[in-house]
């Protein structure tokens, strides 16, 4: 069953801390997000996989857009 990774907030990407295949712990920071001058780091809800990563560094993004599948 693959979970999503939701963008909480309307922002930039600035770092991705992850590949796709990576396994992850649950709550592991896997993405950097800047939104009003503040990096915010992304954690996954769950342990898995990174399945596949829908995002590149300097991409905009909104809100619950999905950053990454998690398997």
């Amino acid at each position: 069953m693959a979970t999503e990774i939701l963008a909480p907030m309307p922002g930039t990407i600035i770092n991705i801390l992850v590949n796709e295949g990576d396994e992850v712990l649950e709550y592991q920071e896997v993405i950097i997000l800047e939104a009003m001058k503040m990096e915010n780091a992304i954690p996954t809800p769950d342990a898995g996989k990174i399945k596949e990563i829908k995002v590149k560094v300097d991409d905009k993004v909104a809100t619950n857009q999905v950053l990454m599948v998690l398997e």
